[in-house]
């Protein structure tokens, strides 16, 4: 072996498809970019330089800018203009990276050595040597295989990052759409009250009503004075949650949102094959199998190299020169030394009883998170269709029920056959039926999102506490 025949060795075990594959500018962003686009609806977005990002936030502009937004807009502007999802791809990169110097094979070393210097004439001797790891050349295939194992996990690890600020992002909307209806019905109530309590303070100047019935119409104003003010703060906090989610920031967050949440879909929702499409799609499932199959390769390799502990190989060439100066000649000599370490006891049954340890904790935490996926896929099926059903209850058979006492009530009190305690009895009791009902039919929305994430991955798995 000559020092020129080293490196052409080393660079032999370059996998040039591999290289191109991790050095690409968005490498394995396609998987992720495809599964948000299933999983969600929207478009996700991977920005790599300040003019990507300005961009990106010129379009998140234009889609909220004083526009009243909805949920598919809002989840769609946090996936471009979100800068903690940005840096989560982040970990995508540096996995691609890693891969990348993984796929090029190892780098020989070169260096010379010069002695003699002093003597009469040029030195007396030239040493050049060209160093390679003989461990990394020989394991370079499996090494290779666990960086791509490790590189998948990092995509999936990407892709459930995306639908878990997606599904957060949708609940978000959800629940500040679904404070300002409640702060909006309040709002109704207490116009309502305002009236009342203003026609019982001229019935008082009149004698035409007690003390005491007046102070009632005025406890109800009041308290819905300050239930109305706290539903507008949690509006508000609501919103800036959303806004957060959003990455917004500036004058870019005067947007709007609806003043209700949508009606109930017709069909009755849910999906029969939830469990089959769950142990599908699921991230973590899958960052799992291939957890198993990186601690397989891993062991492999350690069987393999337990032997060649920092073994490497220098090869190369001495030029020596001799004789005098008028008659001087040079001798090359080729150079080819290993040197390597001897383990002092034999590792081999310790690799092989850790390796089986390490792969059985990985395949029973496998198990037991399928096993999770399975029941949360059934939970959130149980509870979309759970609070469909409630909700549905409380707009066809309670709300009906309650306006008819309501309108009953007031004609009642006009005609001066109840008192007023009554009628602010009716009017708590109708409010807060109302509240029910809006409140019922913001659940049924946050469990339509909670079912993205039981079947895809996400914060809640599918569990919303």
């Amino acid at each position: 072996m000559t020092a020129a025949a080293l490196p052409l060795a080393l660079a032999a075990c370059a996998d040039t498809g591999l290289v191109q594959k991790a050095s690409a500018p968005r490498a394995g962003y396609s998987l992720v970019s495809s599964g948000t686009q299933q999983a969600t609806g929207a478009v996700g977005v991977w920005a790599q330089s300040a003019a990507e990002v300005a961009a990106n936030e010129t379009k998140a502009r234009a889609l909220v800018h004083g526009k009243t937004i909805g949920p598919d807009t809002a989840v769609q502007v946090a996936l471009m203009n979100n800068r903690g999802l940005q840096a989560a791809y982040g970990d995508l990169g540096l996995s691609a990276a890693d891969l990348w110097e993984v796929a090029r094979g190892p780098v020989p070393t070169f260096g010379v050595t010069i002695s003699g210097i002093g003597e009469v004439g040029l030195a007396r001797s030239l040493e050049a040597s060209v160093t390679g790891a003989i461990l990394e050349a020989a394991t370079a295939k499996p090494r290779r295989n666990i960086a791509e194992t490790r590189f998948r996990q990092a995509q999936f690890a990407a892709l459930g990052s995306t639908i878990a600020l997606a599904t957060e992002t949708r609940q978000a909307w959800v629940d500040t759409v679904a404070a300002f209806e409640a702060a909006a019905l309040i709002g109704r109530a207490q116009d309502t009250a305002d009236a009342a309590s203003e026609l019982a303070v001229e019935l008082g100047r009149t004698g035409a009503m007690s003390r005491s019935d007046q102070a009632r119409e005025h406890a109800f104003t009041a308290e819905l004075a300050a239930e109305r003010a706290d539903a507008k703060l949690e509006a508000q906090l609501a919103k800036e949650k959303l806004t957060r989610l959003m990455g917004l920031w500036g004058a870019d967050i005067d947007y709007y949102v609806p003043n209700q949440l949508p009606g109930l879909p017709g069909r009755r929702p849910g999906r029969s094959d939830v469990e089959r499409l769950t142990l599908e799609h699921r991230t973590d499932l899958a960052i799992g199998r291939l957890e198993l199959e990186a601690v397989a390769q891993e062991y492999r390799l350690s069987g393999q190299t337990r032997m060649l502990s920092d073994v490497s190989i220098v090869a190369g060439a001495t030029a020596e020169r001799s004789g005098s100066p008028s008659s001087r000649t040079t001798e090359v000599s080729p150079v080819l030394e290993v040197t390597f370490e001897i383990p002092i006891y034999d590792t081999g049954s310790l690799i092989a009883r850790r390796g089986e340890i390490e792969y059985m904790r990985a395949a029973n935490d496998l198990a037991q998170k399928a096993v999770n996926a399975r029941s949360e896929a059934r939970s959130a099926h149980a509870a979309v269709t759970g609070k469909y059903n409630v909700a549905k209850h409380w707009r066809d058979a309670v709300l009906p029920l309650r306006r008819i006492i309501d309108e009953d009530a007031l004609r009642s009190y006009n005609g001066m056959l109840i008192s007023t305690f009554d009628l602010i009895t009716d009017a708590r009791e109708g409010l807060e039926a109302q509240l029910s009902t809006a409140e019922a039919k913001a659940d049924y929305w946050r469990a339509e999102a909670d079912m993205t994430a039981a079947i895809w991955g996400g914060s809640n798995g599918g569990s919303r506490e």
